[in-house]
């Protein structure tokens, strides 16, 4: 249990968990994704995903795949959204031609005439690039043991980072790799569940937000701010572990000041690319104007007790040329 001041939050609103092993919430063993083989009307099966997520008060929503989940066989295609709520210790989720009866462990696909088409268990994925050490070249910026290279950083008393701190020193091209993990706010939606913010240079925001189990918005976790969306929705569960894998190369300009060339972006998320070396015209939401001079990395403060750990960062001499098709995290 965290035994921090990051646990103000918590105690000022008591349906805010920071705490994996201390979640008061019955509904949140319940949240999840879920895996398996779904039987078809002519006897094939295929494999089906499925991703549940707690509204409070015992009400969910689900998003079901075809072909698996986000990143691990889900083409991208149509998806099915679903509503439901406990009743009698399981969440059942109504469709037409089928109810799923969730518990903790499994979600049961059920025809209306009583036939079992699949048994779906649950998953807990990690990502690719979870616990990836930084390679000789890197900057180690946070390892859990000091805040030298943040401003006015603050850790929780088992070593997080907390949000609401910005580097010691400004960025230009770089590839950057951190670990975030969001709370459980299941009485909250929107920009108000999770949120907090990568800003590169203080200028262009790489979101941060709980939407797991949502069709991904420009405003959403791995969207560039306000700007474009990420091209798949790669959230985990709240307090669950994430990572993003950013490379960036900053705007330029000339000796009149005048842009000559858009910042770029790629990011990858729980290591699937989701953002692909993406233009962005202008700064995105408040940061700040861009300009030919090197700024900070902030990692924004939004109320919300999203923590840190594992921050290292490359910073090349010459201008990276990435094609975003795997994560090259050396």
């Amino acid at each position: 249990m965290f035994l921090s001041s990051l646990c103000l939050a918590a105690e000022q609103d008591p349906r805010v968990f920071v705490d994996p092993d201390n979640v008061n919430d019955p509904d949140f063993v319940y949240q999840g994704e879920f895996y398996g083989p779904l039987r078809l009307p002519n006897g094939s099966y295929e494999m089906t995903g499925l991703q549940v997520v707690a509204l409070g008060d015992g009400k969910f929503s689900a998003l079901q795949y075809k072909g698996g989940l986000p990143g691990n066989g889900w083409d991208n295609g149509p998806k099915l959204a679903l509503q439901g709520e406990m009743q009698s210790g399981l969440i059942q989720l109504q469709h037409d031609a089928y109810t799923i009866a969730v518990d903790p462990n499994h979600a049961v696909v059920i025809n209306t005439a009583g036939q079992q088409l699949g048994d779906l268990p649950k998953v807990r994925r990690k990502s690719l690039t979870l616990g990836h050490r930084p390679p000789h070249d890197a900057r180690v910026l946070f390892d859990g043991t000091s805040t030298e290279f943040f401003r006015d950083g603050k850790l929780t008393a088992d070593g997080l980072l907390k949000a609401g701190t910005i580097t010691t020193f400004p960025v230009s091209d770089f590839q950057l790799h951190l670990e975030f993990r969001t709370p459980y706010m299941p009485d909250r939606g929107s920009q108000a569940r999770g949120n907090s913010g990568v800003y590169i240079q203080e200028r262009y925001e790489v979101q941060i937000l709980d939407s797991f189990g949502k069709t991904p918005e420009f405003n959403d976790s791995a969207s560039i701010y306000r700007t474009k969306p990420p091209e798949m929705n790669m959230c985990f569960p709240p307090l669950q572990w994430q990572t993003y894998d950013i490379y960036f190369n900053a705007a330029r300009f000339d000796d009149a000041g005048d842009k000559v060339s858009d910042a770029r972006l790629t990011v990858f998320h729980n290591g699937i690319a989701v953002q692909r070396d993406v233009r962005i015209p202008n700064k995105t939401g408040a940061g700040k104007k861009e300009g030919a001079e090197p700024m900070p990395i902030k990692l924004q403060d939004h109320k919300d007790p999203v923590v840190f750990r594992n921050i290292w960062i490359i910073e090349p001499s010459a201008p990276m040329n990435f094609a975003a098709e795997t994560c090259v995290c050396r």
